[in-house]
């Protein structure tokens, strides 16, 4: 009884944890996609950051399967080491998103000669595939945004033993934070003929 009061102590605290960070690190991110960066760190290069975020996509993705893997066949400790890893693994891809967009210019779909500005020429060779890409593009930002608050709650949940509350939004975090995995990694295959090389 008295370790379930001390969790229902701790969980205003970590709640408002949650809150705060799931607001602010997506409001960090938007600033960054529409705020101007190049430059702001000197001449380090960062171009490699995509296909390294690409990887951790990737198997950020595959833990996720892993996780699922495990809890349906009831490997709770193996289950709770999968969801661990790919939530290091998301956290790695924020820090290294977050490097790269504040010291590189956004890369458009379909700009071939890389002036930033698709011209009419560039859009139609692109054709419907830059459709699809943004269809695409937006709804892995949404998601994105969405599911860090959703990801915080699911692992606390987890970690505190709450395995109701975990359960419960856990049958939400776990598809959308699958899908903004493998889009991520969809996102980048279509996106990385445009880089510059």
């Amino acid at each position: 009884m008295s370790n379930s009061i001390e969790i229902q102590k701790n969980d205003g605290k970590w709640l408002t944890i949650i809150t705060i960070l799931g607001i602010a690190i997506p409001v960090v991110v938007a600033v960054l996609l529409f705020l101007p960066q190049t430059g702001k760190l000197g001449d380090l290069d960062f171009s490699f950051l995509p296909h390294l975020n690409a990887v951790l996509n990737t198997a950020t993705a595959f833990a996720l399967a892993v996780g699922y893997y495990f809890i349906k066949s009831g490997q709770r400790n193996a289950h709770r080491s999968s969801m661990l890893i790919a939530f290091g693994l998301g956290s790695i891809f924020l820090v290294s998103y977050v490097l790269y967009h504040f010291q590189v210019a956004a890369t458009k779909f379909g700009d071939l000669n890389h002036d930033h500005l698709i011209s009419d020429a560039e859009a139609s060779a692109a054709g419907g595939l830059r459709i699809l890409y943004y269809i695409i593009l937006f709804s892995h930002i949404i998601l994105a945004a969405t599911i860090v608050p959703l990801v915080l709650l699911s692992i606390y949940y987890g970690l505190s033993r709450q395995f109701e509350k975990h359960t419960r939004i856990s049958t939400w975090t776990f598809p959308l934070w699958l899908y903004v995995s493998v889009t991520g990694v969809i996102v980048y295959l279509m996106i990385s003929p445009y880089y510059l090389n």
